[in-house]
């Protein structure tokens, strides 16, 4: 990546007027089960949804940052980064984080100001036990993350083909 130039500053702010949350990126998983409605407002490259065209967005280096909100009661279903990295750090409310291994899963509730880093080759998953929305960032290592795996027979595997 280039080294920009002082003049072009504005490239490289994300203003939240300028931007909504994005309720249909994952609308293929809500397709399968309604739990999984969930919302995505992109900030720096499109994250691990495969939302690389949005206009609005400041184009990754080396990395995503996201913000998700996650209505009580909902999830981010179990997947598989095999490629990066991720960190989720809540922002209000809570978050269960769901780490598996495929043979063991553990789960850690986290509040406002707490983080979770997940490595590569890890299955994660979120899920809002609370009462009101859980808002959090997500980061992941990678400029163009690839798309994440689900486990195997998973129906959402065979709703994002077919989307």
């Amino acid at each position: 990546m280039q080294i920009p130039g002082i003049d072009e500053i504005d490239k490289y702010v994300g203003r939240l007027q300028d931007r909504q949350f994005d309720w249909d990126v994952l609308a293929f998983q809500a397709t399968v089960d309604p739990k999984y409605r969930r919302a995505q407002m992109r900030y720096v490259g499109g994250g691990g949804t495969g939302k690389h065209d949005d206009p609005n967005v400041i184009k990754a280096g080396h990395f995503t940052l996201s913000t998700m909100v996650i209505p009580p009661g909902n999830e981010g279903p179990l997947h598989l980064h095999s490629d990066v990295e991720e960190v989720f750090f809540v922002l209000e409310g809570r978050l269960t984080c769901i780490w598996s291994d495929g043979k063991r899963q553990v789960e850690r509730t986290i509040g406002p100001r707490d983080l979770i880093w997940i490595p590569a080759g890890i299955w994660r998953g979120v899920r809002n036990d609370g009462d009101k929305d859980a808002a959090f960032l997500t980061l992941l290592g990678a400029q163009k993350p690839d798309l994440p795996s689900y486990p195997e027979g998973s129906p959402l595997t065979e709703a994002r083909s077919s989307q």
